[in-house]
């Protein structure tokens, strides 16, 4: 390291700085000393630890501050140094000593106790019990408190600076209530390294620099007599942390994007379903297992929630029998009741039916959405108990299976970034037939994208009136987000750490 070269780079701050930091180590003395502000001198030493000239150190330091009743002795004086100047006139009873002194009867009995113990006043017993101060009382009155001496000293006081006798003060004090209290606080050392030492031996105070170049040197050519700063380049410098989408928000747009430009249309429902919409409509009977306890969360308040009567026979006849859907139906009866519980969304899938049911279909359409959904699941690095969905259909007479691998290929396309899919059996109580659809990443391998198939009639007869070929899908978006992110764990994709917001890419 060439310390000359070295010397030629501090910039004013640090030439202010270095030469002190051997007598006041301390950033608040620092700045005193030198006249900057402690941000300012704060800046040199972090310039300086870059140079390797110093190393900051943070240490615990313990400041006394006056609290409310020691704010208040020091304006009145110490309760026992009031009490002492009554007893100078007379004795007093001990019950009459509250009323003479203007003390409360606390202050009173610890003022007792405290002069007691300094040989300041002695108890002597009569008709009752009388207080009288000895000539060690006066003396105390005459030369004045220890203590009182302490509180009108300029707060806050460091107690490594104390001296003996203020400790023995400061013990005392602590003992009472609200008189004084103690802060730790935080403060910032520099401790010289020998690049520092070597750097002030050049004596750094003593040349003279010019950081910028004005208009006055070079019309003067002051500058030919000048020596100027040098600037490194190299050096770190503190990163600025610009503000930018969440990562995974900005992904979730991203695919939003993609699927408008795709020609599909959004649908939108609520978080807060009814069993209807998030499982009877989609033909699940009421006696699947995803309607236990363990896996949807119920509503406590308000339980239940209004559905239109008309459409609720629908699929209670769907349900029972398969009305007019050419289906046998599950054979059970179906709870009127049950179907207006309110769950957390569970899937999806539940926008879809709401779709169907619509004014607003249009025939032929393209629909998909973005749902927030919650099932109670044990959280680890690839399952949360609420998370995203995307699925959608796509409503069209003639619509064939074919047309629905033709759909996921285009998906595994602009999803995966990749033309390798598998499509595989599956299983979906509002599908048939249904299917799984897996894409090979270029680097991950093959992965899971979601589940697919063609609506069943007892889903789309009754909301929809007639039979429509509809193909629906469904993605794990959160999945897909952490591959396209770069990540291990799901859990990232909602996280607050600073570095991890900071520093993950944006799509």
């Amino acid at each position: 390291m060439d310390i000359k070269k070295l010397a030629q780079s501090l910039h004013p701050y640090e030439r202010r700085v270095l030469p002190e930091l051997a007598q006041h180590p301390y950033l608040a003395d620092l700045a005193a000393t030198t006249g900057l502000q402690e941000v300012e001198a704060m800046r040199a030493l972090q310039w300086l630890e870059n140079k390797k000239a110093v190393v900051i150190e943070t240490a615990p330091q313990e400041l006394v501050e006056l609290d409310k009743n020691g704010q208040e002795y020091l304006k009145k004086g110490l309760p026992e140094k009031r009490f002492l100047a009554i007893l100078l006139e007379k004795e007093i009873p001990l019950s009459r000593l509250a009323e003479k002194t203007g003390l409360t009867r606390e202050e009173v009995n610890i003022c007792v106790g405290l002069l007691r113990q300094k040989s300041a006043i002695i108890l002597l017993q009569n008709k009752e019990l009388i207080i009288k101060i000895t000539d060690q009382g006066r003396r105390l009155l005459q030369n004045g408190f220890l203590e009182e001496k302490f509180l009108k000293k300029e707060f806050p006081l460091d107690i490594i600076e104390l001296k003996p006798e203020e400790k023995q003060a400061l013990e005392q004090l602590r003992k009472r209530k609200q008189i004084i209290k103690i802060d730790i606080k935080r403060i910032k050392k520099a401790i010289l390294t020998d690049v520092g030492k070597k750097l002030i031996s050049l004596g750094v105070r003593d040349e003279e620099f010019v950081d910028a170049i004005t208009p006055q040197i070079l019309r003067t050519g002051e500058w030919k007599n000048k020596t100027f700063r040098r600037y490194d380049v190299t050096i770190n410098v503190p990163s600025i942390s610009s503000g930018k989408k969440q990562a995974y928000r900005a992904f979730l747009d991203w695919v939003r994007k993609k699927f408008v430009g795709l020609g599909f249309q959004e649908m939108q429902g609520p978080l807060v379903e009814t069993e209807f919409w998030n499982m009877d409509a989609l033909y699940m009977p009421q006696f699947h297992s995803a309607r236990d306890i363990h896996d949807a969360y119920y509503i406590k308040e308000p339980k239940y929630g209004k559905l239109d009567d008309k459409l609720v026979k629908k699929i209670q006849a769907a349900h029972e029998n398969g009305d007019n859907t050419g289906s046998t139906g599950w054979r059970y009866q179906f709870d009127p009741e049950r179907t207006h519980r309110h769950v957390l969304r569970t899937q999806g899938t539940a926008c879809s039916a709401r779709m169907l049911a619509s004014k607003d279909l249009a025939i032929p359409g393209k629909y998909f959405g973005i749902t927030r959904v919650f099932r109670h699941d044990v959280i680890d690095a690839t399952h949360l108990p609420d998370f995203n969905q995307t699925e959608g259909i796509v409503i069209q007479e003639g619509l064939t299976f074919r047309h629905l691998v033709g759909l996921l290929k285009m998906f595994a396309k602009e999803f995966a970034d990749t033309e390798e899919i598998r499509i595989v059996p599956g299983y979906f109580p509002f599908t048939e037939p249904s299917a799984e659809l897996y894409a090979k990443h270029p680097q991950l391998g093959w992965i899971e994208l979601g589940g697919a198939g063609i609506f069943r009639p007892e889903v789309v007869t009754p909301l929809l009136g007639k039979n429509i070929s509809v193909c629906a899908w469904g993605l794990g978006i959160d999945r897909i987000g952490m591959f396209k992110l770069g990540l291990k764990d799901i859990r990232e994709l909602f996280s607050q750490d600073l570095n991890f917001l900071r520093n993950t890419p944006v799509i």
